[in-house]
């Protein structure tokens, strides 16, 4: 199986900056680590794509992408961060939402997701963070993407994203995505040859099943515009959680409730929502956390 990443692309002379992705791993990885149904791991898969795809876009290694779900669907809240360097991580409020096929025999991600908004914080360093919302048009993800970039960006973009799973043992059998974004001052020629090519276009999972790569992708999006890639990125699911990490947060609660969990003489065990790892102290090794917890 091939490794995941993204493809970054110019065309018409500049006019169109693309990327698409292939992240069957990562989307498989999230499914076993948070033992998402069949519509779980479609919701959380097409964001996990939408938001690593969108992390390359930022400038800094130390910048921050994060997209926040909230519907009122089954599925509850949708969390997914990313970095500049393809590493990606999230969860959603309910993995194991089971729901009927929509109307066309897909799986019904808008149906889990409901009506809501999305958001997306960048964390650049800066005091505050930047921070767009919009409504959800569809809980699709795809589209609410291109309708917050649109809005939010004023960035007229065209946004795709798949995840096409086995029906025999409910594990991913495709995943990955696209974004094509106008720059400022594009000719009406380069935008009347893009719309039709993404009228003419198939689904991403049909692509992918067919053998498209992300070039491959790219070429059939960007047919006639002169594509030229600049660079390609690997991708892969990482939570940056570990056990000195979960021990600060522990501190971090304060001596009163550090002191309740000790008086109560049983282990805690602490999950991390993003990888969901559990990372379990025992009352003696909270005692050496009290200690460093400032009085």
């Amino acid at each position: 199986m091939q490794g995941d990443y993204i493809v970054r692309a110019i065309a018409a002379g500049g006019d169109i900056r693309a990327f698409a992705a292939y992240t069957l791993n990562t989307v498989e990885e999230a499914r076993k680590r948070h033992g998402l149904s069949p519509v779980a791991s479609a919701a959380l898969g097409r964001t996990l794509t939408g938001a690593v795809i969108m992390g390359t876009m930022l400038k800094s290694e130390d910048d921050l992408l994060t997209i926040q779900i909230n519907g009122d669907g089954p599925i509850g809240n949708i969390m997914v961060t990313a970095n500049n360097s393809g590493e990606v991580k999230g969860f959603v409020g309910n993995p194991g939402v089971m729901l009927p096929p929509s109307p066309v025999g897909k799986l019904d991600v808008g149906g889990a997701v409901g009506n809501g908004v999305l958001t997306v914080i960048k964390d650049m360093g800066l005091k505050d963070p930047y921070a767009g919302q919009v409504i959800l048009q569809t809980g699709e993800i795809a589209e609410d993407l291109t309708y917050y970039f649109a809005t939010s960006e004023q960035i007229p973009s065209s946004v795709g994203l798949g995840v096409l799973m086995n029906r025999d043992d409910a594990t991913v059998a495709q995943a990955g995505g696209f974004i094509v974004q106008l720059m400022p001052f594009a000719s009406d020629e380069t935008l009347a040859k893009l719309e039709e090519n993404i009228r003419g276009l198939d689904s991403v999972t049909t692509m992918l099943s067919d053998g498209l790569t992300p070039e491959g992708i790219l070429e059939k999006l960007l047919d006639g515009l002169d594509v030229e890639f600049t660079d390609t990125i690997p991708v892969r699911y990482h939570c940056n959680c570990d056990r000195a990490r979960i021990e600060k947060a522990l501190i971090s609660i304060g001596r009163d409730e550090l002191q309740a969990m000790i008086d109560d003489g049983k282990p805690i065990t602490m999950n991390c929502h993003f990888c969901n790892t559990d990372y379990t102290f025992s009352t003696d090794e909270l005692k050496e956390l009290l200690k460093s917890v400032k009085k």
